[in-house]
């Protein structure tokens, strides 16, 4: 399986048979230009969608006729299984900004969770639900989601192999969020990858939990 950080919370899953997921696909130059990650361009069989906004829900932009997933329990799309867990983007029970789903993706024997704009640390009801992850695709930037201190504590609470921070400030994404370092700070395995693609195996998982830190492609 290949991971590619396309940048924000949109990565690029292919798996070792050829499919291809997408999640999250943002819309170039949306909120007035604050998000100014290039188009997302890639091909897709599958995208994932965590909510709808629009930093998140550009599907028009995948070549093709994926099938979109949008609703929460357990699907089986072009042959991977998907499972869906309702959660919210905020601490208000979703009043300020709505709900949010957590995305687990069966690929290569790999268990891929996209948390989304989870907004709130998670509920023991909620990590069961989740289930078993092995790779964790977490936002970690603050404001409009968990901040670096929650993303820690919501990592070590599900305790993937892998993790890899999304939805943090860079220079192209001119939201008021903070950077990826907050939520390094102090961790003890960080891979900082020259790449914006990894492949991950099976038998390459970590013992211990390590972050992969990825450049964007976009």
């Amino acid at each position: 399986m290949k991971v590619k950080w396309l940048g924000h919370s949109c990565f690029l899953i292919s798996g070792e048979k050829g499919i291809r997921i997408i999640t999250d696909p943002y819309e170039s130059g949306c909120f007035n230009g604050g998000l100014a990650y290039k188009p997302v361009r890639e091909e897709a069989d599958i995208v994932t969608v965590s909510h709808e906004h629009s930093d998140h829900n550009c599907v028009k932009d995948i070549p093709g006729t994926p099938e979109i997933i949008r609703k929460t329990g357990h699907h089986e799309a072009r042959g991977v299984e998907i499972d869906g867990t309702l959660t919210c983007h905020d601490k208000t029970s979703g009043r300020q900004r709505g709900l949010n789903t957590v995305f687990c993706l069966n690929v290569d024997g790999i268990r891929v969770c996209h948390l989304g704009d989870l907004g709130h640390e998670l509920s023991a009801k909620e990590i069961k639900a989740i289930g078993r992850v092995d790779v964790l695709l977490i936002p970690v930037g603050g404001y409009f989601t968990i901040d670096a201190a929650e993303a820690s504590r919501v990592a070590a609470a599900l305790c993937p192999k892998i993790v890899f921070p999304m939805h943090y400030k860079t220079p192209v994404l001119d939201f008021p969020i903070t950077g990826v370092e907050d939520f390094l700070k102090g961790k003890p395995h960080v891979k900082r990858l020259d790449a914006s693609e990894v492949e991950i195996t099976k038998a390459n998982l970590p013992q211990e939990t390590e972050v992969w830190v990825l450049k964007h492609a976009n």
